[in-house]
């Protein structure tokens, strides 16, 4: 695993991201240079749903068939096993499938143990099993598709909390992992603080330009904030929502 350290995360901030779209996060990280950070192929199993909390992650190399049939499952210290054992309660399992959907990478049973020991989601690049059964518990779920087959099949799971990618994304243990309707960012911990504090205002400001979208505006000027009018504008819009 990479010397590199892990920041811890304040609750406070994670409470806020979890409440920034996506969309306004992969902006902010492009700011700073940051251009490939939404996992691709990653699609939430239903809609409405909401995601924060630090990667914890197992990376799947291809399968083999000498060393891949089904009592592998009867070792205890099986790496695929072991994660939903060990996973921290608030964290998200994030899986390296390296983009293959051809089968499952976990089913509703082990979801399903993950809800009970309180992990905050679960993130594949590849599929999942038992699909609509997921869907319908509380932990919240991305995958780049429903797929029927044992991982087995094609994945070999091999390490637990390493540095794996994920929908063509570096992601770090400990990387904060935000999903929304879009899908899901890779936050690098050390930027999440402020990170979430510019999103905020951020947010608030396209909710100004919302509204006055609807009311007629034009967007040149707008967005973005180049007219001096405008700012005062926002400025009045903030005064009046702060009373």
């Amino acid at each position: 695993m990479s010397a590199r350290t892990t920041t811890a995360v304040a609750p406070a901030t994670l409470d806020i991201l979890k409440t920034i779209a996506t969309s306004t996060l992969t902006t902010l990280l492009y700011k700073r240079g940051l251009r490939n950070t939404f996992l691709q192929g990653a699609r939430p199993l239903k809609t409405g749903q909401r995601m924060v909390g630090p990667a914890y992650t197992l990376r799947y190399i291809p399968a083999r068939e000498d060393l891949d049939g089904l009592d592998v499952f009867r070792d205890p210290r099986h790496p695929q096993r072991l994660a939903v054992e060990e996973i921290p309660p608030g964290a998200v399992l994030v899986m390296d499938c390296r983009g293959d959907a051809s089968v499952a990478s976990a089913g509703s049973i082990l979801a399903t143990r993950m809800q009970v020991r309180g992990v905050a989601g679960i993130v594949t690049d590849g599929g999942l099993r038992d699909a609509s059964g997921i869907a319908a518990l509380d932990i919240p779920a991305w995958c780049a598709g429903p797929s029927a087959p044992t991982n087995l099949i094609r994945h070999h799971a091999l390490d637990i909390n390493a540095p794996i990618g994920c929908g063509g994304v570096p992601v770090y243990p400990g990387d904060i992992m935000v999903g929304d309707d879009d899908g899901v960012v890779c936050i690098p911990a050390h930027l999440a603080e402020e990170i979430a504090a510019e999103a905020v205002d951020m947010e608030r400001y396209e909710e100004f330009v919302l509204e006055q979208v609807r009311n007629g505006a034009t967007i040149i000027g707008l967005y973005p904030l180049t007219r001096p009018e405008n700012r005062v504008l926002f400025e009045s819009w903030l005064a009046r929502r702060a009373t």
